[in-house]
């Protein structure tokens, strides 16, 4: 049974609307302000992993620009698995723990994605992998949710005890694992906690 929930930034600020434009009185379509601030700006260099532009646009000042959610280039680089573009925003000094307006980090984004190289970077990059958004969940929960094994495993290896944090409902990453997921059992079985394990995670990275 699924324990889902929305989740904080459960999308990107702009998502897949940042393309989308509003007709107002006429049939053809003006893009908000908003819009084309995003185009111009490093996160849609980031998002299309535009090297060439994301090194002018670092260059210019912009490296710690946000949206108006709160999303760095590298949110942006890391939910769609753009690893030279992360490389480069990491090399150039971007945070690799920013948080959005809903306490998310790059690596939630990535591992929410599925995206193995990038959650593989970011922990090697020192992410805190137990940090929580403001949903009480980790990296682990949302790539549990997602039923993305690859990443479950990285986050595990990384650190075991990412198994026992609940999320604001109590909701361990076991619980978030769907019915219909490609790899349940596999993902249930990495999830499920020994017996007589009653630990539980440090909220700080170590």
């Amino acid at each position: 049974m699924v324990h889902g929930g929305a989740g904080g930034d459960g999308a990107d600020c702009h998502g897949h609307q940042h393309h989308q434009c509003s007709a107002k009185g006429s049939a053809s379509a003006v893009q908000s302000l908003d819009e084309l601030d995003f185009e111009r700006g490093i996160w849609s260099a980031a998002m299309n992993n535009e090297c060439d532009r994301l090194r002018t646009l670092v260059a210019r000042g912009h490296l710690h620009d946000r949206d108006s959610c709160g999303y760095t280039a590298l949110h942006y680089a890391a939910r769609h698995g753009h690893l030279e573009a992360c490389h480069l925003l990491l090399n150039a000094g971007l945070g690799v723990d920013e948080v959005t307006n809903g306490g998310v980090t790059a690596l939630q984004r990535a591992a929410m994605m599925g995206r193995n190289a990038i959650v593989e970077l970011l922990l090697t990059n020192g992410a805190n992998a137990v940090h929580r958004d403001s949903d009480g969940r980790t990296a682990l929960h949302r790539a549990a949710e997602g039923g993305h094994l690859g990443c479950c495993q990285l986050l595990v290896a990384h650190r075991a005890d990412l198994r026992h944090i609940e999320d604001e409902r109590h909701l361990k990453p076991f619980d978030l694992v769907r019915d219909h997921a490609t790899d349940r059992d596999q993902l249930r079985c990495l999830l499920r906690m020994p017996d007589g394990d009653v630990g539980a995670a440090s909220t700080t990275s170590s």
